[in-house]
């Protein structure tokens, strides 16, 4: 039985960046090579970076990914590691297709390729493309209709396994390459992923990958991406599973690594010959099986690393990031990264997405303004983990209605994290514009806020911050919040954070420092205080909105789970406040519209998910009457 070492590379690409995303090929090619890998397999779409949306409509992009793959095979060679089979994601085009309406333009192709021996050996496409959720790839690609079977020698002289190849949702999809998986006797099934997170998804994403390697019969490597791409965060959690169903590695949440394994594997029937074949993949279509036969390895060019370094485990060695029960070295079992708790989770995924949105787009700092309440001392906190308290710059903006402890709060807050500061009192700038304006009621109240927001961006381009929003899910849903006020900024790190999650990891965060031996970053009485806008004398959120709890219940039922007023009412919401809360959320479409990105957690955020149309004269009929 072949003994086949493969390494997973769970790593971080960026949209567009098709040299920087080569070289990380080339890196991380190279750390598996002196791991001793037989197979390296990274993420879909690796050398564009995932989802590249409209570039892939562009020829000129998709032109450039297909020159940019065919380079990265010539370098591996070049570098000495053309020997190992290097499994990538990419851009690609099917030729000769006539063109007709409703086809992609650029006859795309969400791709991946094998590389070996300075070539493009084979390559092969999704074949189910999603269209739900936050995907949109009819719009931007053709199907993929042939599933490649290369054969690997490994193991023993003689000896080699026969590898399939498949794409992200051609595992979430019944029929297809895991049918046709079967049909061709693989192995293994190797499959390149960009799945992006949402909270509990780890535990859906391992029983898919058990069940589809019992459908395919072979073992199952599925590489995920990890990083933040606008609001998209990708969580890594790569999985090797064996037929059985037995969990031979899992890697880290939020974190790049290399994962690592030896796996078992049936030998290759040396009765079957390279080339295609027809295969059912029992959904309605036509797939081929085309095989092809890799040479023996030559000599490395790079020595395998000695054996107390091979095996598994990641390359970067974070605290905290190591497989279980390994002090160091290698685990005597499975490689296997302990889990992060759901709100440590959740966390994760929001600091990973602010570093990703702030590096990748070329900014050294942040600002945001910090009212002494807890949307933004959480937001601050997050930005802080994400690139340092050093770089987070927050604005206390108090008028006549600021309480004297939200000025308080937010003082302790900077003292507790070393952010930097600075006090702005804007009273003087709204009796300015009041004198001219005199306005009264909302208008007056929302005039407050949108002197905080020209301070803060003016202060944002002056000084080339970028401005974070600290408005959270509940708010952006029910509308409880000012256009151009405390909706202006270029990045939302909490839009699809409810706000009773927002307390829950308030809580966790300032508990994970005290059992760290820190100072928790979060002052206590910005937790539990009453929640308030102080855009008027004595305000709390109360005034304008339900209790939190009843009404992210609400919001989670209407919003994520779709559900109308009827089965709102069925669910066990009190009718009134179902008509209220409904109406609230309609009302608000526009304002959602012209909110910035955020990094999406649930299963449907405001944004790439859910999209309604702002001028819309339907109202959901109502049970309160």
């Amino acid at each position: 039985m072949p003994k086949l070492r493969i390494a997973l590379a769970q790593v971080n690409s960026t949209v567009g960046d098709l040299a920087g995303n080569a070289q990380t090929i080339i890196e991380w090619t190279r750390r598996a090579s002196a791991r001793g890998a037989d197979l390296v397999l990274f993420p879909e779409m690796m050398l564009t970076g995932y989802p590249v949306e409209d570039l892939a409509l562009r020829d000129s992009f998709v032109d450039a990914s297909i020159a940019a793959i065919q380079d990265t095979a010539a370098r591996l060679a070049a570098e000495g590691l053309g020997g190992i089979a290097v499994v990538a994601g990419y851009l690609g085009r099917q030729a000769g297709l006539t063109p007709r309406t409703g086809q992609p333009v650029s006859a795309a192709l969400d791709a991946a390729a094998l590389l070996f021996g300075g070539d493009v050996v084979v390559t092969t496409a999704k074949h189910h493309l999603p269209n739900y959720g936050v995907f949109d790839e009819y719009r931007y690609f053709v199907p993929g209709n042939r599933l490649p079977v290369f054969r690997l020698p490994c193991g023993e002289p003689g000896e080699a396994a026969d590898v399939a190849i498949a794409v992200c949702e051609d595992l979430w999809q019944d029929g297809g390459p895991v049918t046709v998986t079967r049909q061709a006797g693989a192995g293994l099934l190797a499959v390149p992923n960009a799945s992006p997170y949402e909270r509990g998804k780890d535990a859906e994403r391992l029983e898919l990958c058990v069940s589809r390697a019992a459908e395919a019969g072979a073992t199952l490597a599925y590489v995920n991406m990890m990083g933040g791409q606008d609001e998209l965060v990708f969580d890594g959690d790569s999985i090797i599973v064996d037929a059985a169903g037995n969990l031979l590695a899992r890697g880290p949440q939020f974190a790049e690594a290399l994962i690592v394994a030896d796996l078992d594997l049936p030998n290759a029937d040396v009765r079957i010959e390279p080339g295609d074949t027809p295969a059912d993949p029992k959904d309605g279509t036509h797939m081929t099986i085309h095989r092809v036969a890799l040479p023996p390895p030559t000599p490395r060019t790079s020595e395998p690393a000695p054996p107390s370094q091979q095996g598994h485990g990641p390359v970067t060695e974070e605290p905290g990031r190591r497989p279980a029960g390994v002090p160091g070295g290698r685990p005597p079992g499975p490689a296997l990264w302990p889990r992060l708790s759901p709100l440590e989770e959740v966390y994760t995924a929001l600091v990973t997405s602010v570093r990703d949105y702030v590096v990748k787009n070329g900014f050294s700092s942040v600002i945001l303004a910090l009212s002494g309440g807890i949307d933004s001392a959480l937001t601050a906190t997050i930005a802080a983990d994400a690139i340092g308290p050093q770089h987070v710059h927050v604005v206390l903006m108090p008028s006549r209605h600021s309480s004297e402890h939200s000025v308080s709060d937010a003082e302790d807050l900077v003292k507790r994290q070393g952010v930097h500061a600075r006090m702005v009192p804007i009273q003087p700038m709204v009796d300015a514009f009041q004198a001219e304006l005199d306005l009264t009621g909302l208008a007056a109240e929302n005039l407050q806020a949108r002197v905080r927001g020209v301070i803060l961006m003016g202060l944002s381009n002056a000084e080339g911050h970028l401005a974070l929003t600290t408005g959270n899910k509940s708010e952006l849903a029910t509308g409880y919040s000012t256009l151009y006020g405390d909706s202006a900024g270029g990045f939302g790190p909490i839009k699809d954070v409810p706000k009773t999650l927002v307390w829950d990891l308030a809580r966790w965060r300032n508990a994970e420092a005290a059992s760290r031996g820190q100072t928790p970053p979060i002052p206590e009485n910005s937790i539990t205080k009453p929640p308030s806008a102080e855009l008027s004398p004595g305000q709390l959120d109360s005034d304008s909105l339900p209790d939190y709890q009843v009404l992210d219940a609400i919001l989670d039922d209407y919003v994520v789970k779709d559900l109308g007023v009827a089965g709102l009412v069925a669910a066990g919401h009190d009718p009134a406040l179902v008509d209220r809360v409904v109406a609230m959320v309609d009302r608000a479409e526009y304002k959602r519209r012209q909110y910035p990105p955020g990094p999406k957690i649930t299963p449907r955020n405001f944004g790439r998910d859910r999209r309604l149309p702002i001028t819309n004269r339907w109202r959901e009929p109502s049970r309160s009457r």
